[in-house]
C-alpha cells in the first residue's frame, strides 16, 4: 500500500498541481489537502517514528511561514506557499535544502522562460487559447507551482520514502 503513495500518488498529486498552476494560475485547496491526508495515511503505514513525525511536521511548519512571508509582500502566490508546505511535509528536514535550491534554480529559469515568452509576439493561432493568452500578459504572474513540483520530482527518489520500499 505504501508503494502506491510514493511512486504514484504522490507525483501524480505533485504533476496535478504544476498542470493546474500553469493552466489556471491557481493550484486548488484541494490538492494540497491531498497531500496532507495522503501523508497522514502513509506515515504510519511507513513505521514513521514519533520523532520522525514530528520532524516532518516541523519542515511543514517551517516552510508554511517561510512562504507566507513571501506571499505577503506578493512575490508568491498563497497556493504556491501552501503547496510548499505540503511537500515539505513529505520531505522533512533532511533533503530541504537540495529542494529549495533545485526549485529556486527551476523557477529561475522558468521566470526567465516566461519573460522571454512575454517579450515576443503571441501567434495569432494561439491567441484563442485562453491560458496562453494569459500567460503571455506582462501583469500574470509565474507559475511557480510548476518550480516547486519539477525540484520536488528531480530529487523524489531519493527521499527516504524510496528507501523505506526496500
Amino acid at each position: 500500500m505504501l508503494e502506491i503513495f510514493v511512486v504514484a500518488v504522490i507525483p501524480a498529486l505533485i504533476v496535478t498541481a504544476a498542470v493546474s498552476d500553469l493552466m489556471t494560475m491557481t493550484i486548488p485547496n484541494r490538492l494540497v489537502l491531498a497531500l496532507v491526508a495522503a501523508f497522514a495515511v502513509a506515515a504510519p503505514l511507513s513505521g514513521m517514528a514519533a520523532g520522525e513525525l514530528v520532524s516532518h511536521l516541523g519542515a511543514a511548519f517551517l516552510v508554511l511561514v517561510i512562504g507566507f512571508a513571501l506571499f505577503a509582500p506578493g512575490w508568491i502566490g498563497g497556493g504556491d506557499a501552501k503547496l510548499a508546505a505540503a511537500i515539505a511535509l513529505w520531505l522533512g528536514f533532511e533533503p530541504l535544502l537540495a529542494w529549495f535550491v533545485s526549485f529556486a534554480m527551476l523557477g529561475g529559469a522558468l521566470t526567465l522562460g516566461m519573460l522571454y515568452y512575454r517579450e515576443r509576439p503571441l501567434h495569432p493561432a494561439l491567441g484563442g487559447v485562453s491560458w496562453l493568452a494569459r500567460l503571455h500578459h506582462p501583469k500574470c504572474g509565474v507559475p511557480y507551482g510548476i518550480a516547486l513540483s519539477a525540484g520536488t520530482l528531480a530529487l523524489w527518489t531519493d527521499t527516504s520514502w524510496f528507501s523505506a520500499l526496500s
